[in-house]
């Protein structure tokens, strides 16, 4: 799963420039095999994922704390599973201009270590085959749900079940073979054995709830305390910084199983990292004492010492006391940008999101939001660069318009950020505030209910979120 940093993302993987798949690519594919997921929700989705597992003890006794196998007796989920992806999809998304790096790693396991294989330039399934059955080698397949829709409509409801990015990878290994050596990642990971075995091996972390990727060493890591054969149809859970190593057993043909990733940089320090400035200048602005100078050459370090923490220590716990009260709103602007503009877009079968629904609203019409798990409203200074104070404002952004191809899969400079923005979302005046939360909590509401002071106003708002596609006319 790829890291994110406020605006900016930082991807293990080669930049995807195309804007739109080809038409063989973007097209919905339909499975005759029965789902065993429901999809009337994302709480429902999470908890047919992990049954007969309950939600609820799940997050209260595995998750961020032990591994969790279930097992699966049941032949219509591992044939759910099974087609979700398998070793014979390749050949033709082989043919559909996948590249090494990018697209698809070729990698084993020898002494420890990861050998890569890859070749340069686009992948040729002749090639892939022969790495597979004569090197034995393990084929990564970076986010699959780029091609396949039913991974598509998974992960998007997993993202809004956890608000949160969901990344994936599929792993082809042969048998009697390791791809990957032991390591640990800072995300959270689920499992889902597709075809065939493969043995985990599990041990304590070295570093609990790990913030970056790293390899251990055989010397390190101790014994496993899980040794667990994962069987198709079966899913695995563990933390992140669980350290981990998997390899296909003698007799199995191949191994495919599916990682689901979340939680990468969902922490509370990555929060209050991203919430701490706007805090801080809000603040200043209230706070005298906040604007007075620093002691003369503290920079240079002739002025630290026990004044200056106690100074420090003194702003803060004021800060943490107006925070605590909710006498000072706390702000987190990067972090959901960040989630917001890289997330895929709602699942559809027919691909017409953009499109208005329904007739235009009117002032006695009854309204209702649409895609509601895919809209953010922030509260952020106005981009609009002017010599005033500065202005805040109001920005509904969506995920509508963001491209499934490209999802966890590039390099998106900060200036492309900021035109991105202007297509993904609105801006309002801080007036629209309450009028826009109003929305946001029920589940239908007149328009002449809105708490705006004119007609004009109240109409304004819900045509511009009409036109933007996330309004509809009851």
């Amino acid at each position: 799963m790829p890291k994110k940093s406020k605006a900016k993302i930082v991807k293990r993987q080669s930049n995807v420039e195309d804007e739109q798949l080809p038409s063989k690519q973007s097209r919905v594919e339909h499975s005759d095999t029965p789902s065993p997921l429901c999809f009337d929700s994302p709480a429902s989705l999470f908890q047919s994922l992990i049954q007969p597992m309950d939600t609820e003890q799940f997050f209260r006794e595995y998750w961020e704390k032990k591994p969790l196998h279930l097992q699966r007796s049941d032949p219509r989920t591992a044939s759910y599973y099974q087609s979700l992806f398998q070793l014979s999809n390749l050949q033709s998304l082989c043919s559909q201009g996948l590249e090494y790096y990018r697209d698809i790693n070729v990698v084993r396991c020898i002494n420890g270590k990861k050998k890569v294989l890859n070749k340069e330039g686009q992948v040729k399934n002749s090639v892939l085959n022969k790495n597979f059955v004569q090197n034995k080698a393990t084929i990564q397949f970076h986010q699959p749900q780029r091609f396949k829709d039913e991974l598509w409509r998974i992960q998007e409801k997993l993202e809004c079940f956890f608000g949160g990015l969901v990344g994936s990878n599929i792993y082809i290994t042969p048998q009697e073979s390791q791809g990957l050596p032991a390591h640990y990642d800072d995300v959270e990971v689920f499992i889902l054995q597709l075809e065939g075995e493969k043995r985990w091996l599990l041990y304590n972390p070295t570093v609990p709830l790990a913030t970056e990727y790293s390899v251990e060493s055989e010397e390190r890591i101790g014994s496993p305390t899980h040794d667990i054969i994962l069987k198709a149809g079966d899913l695995l859970y563990f933390p992140r910084g669980t350290i981990h190593q998997a390899s296909t057993t003698a007799g199995v043909d191949h191994s495919t199983h599916l990682t689901l990733s979340t939680y990468q940089r969902m922490s509370w320090g990555d929060l209050l990292l991203d919430i701490f400035p706007s805090l801080l200048s809000d603040r200043s602005r209230t706070e005298v004492s906040l604007r007075e100078g620093m002691p003369r050459s503290l920079l240079l370090g002739s002025g630290e010492g026990p004044d200056s923490r106690r100074r420090l220590a003194t702003a803060l716990r004021s800060l943490a006391d107006e925070m605590e009260t909710g006498m000072q709103e706390v702000r987190s602007t990067h972090m959901k940008r960040d989630f917001i503009m890289n997330r895929l877009p709602p699942y559809s079968q027919q691909q017409q999101l953009l499109t208005p629904s329904g007739r235009i609203p009117a002032l006695e019409d009854m309204v209702c939001l649409r895609f509601k798990e895919h809209i953010l409203i922030t509260v952020e200074p106005s981009q609009e660069r002017t010599d005033e104070a500065m202005e805040l404002v109001v920005f509904v952004l969506h995920s509508l318009k963001n491209p499934r191809v490209s999802h966890m899969m590039g390099e998106t400079c900060d200036e492309e950020v900021e035109q991105d923005i202007s297509r993904q979302g609105l801006q309002f005046p801080l007036s629209h505030l309450q009028a826009l939360r109003q929305l946001q909590q029920v589940g239908q509401l007149a328009v002449d209910q809105l708490q705006l002071p004119t007609r004009e106003d109240k109409l304004s708002l819900v045509l511009a979120l009409w036109s933007e596609s996330l309004l509809v006319v009851l």
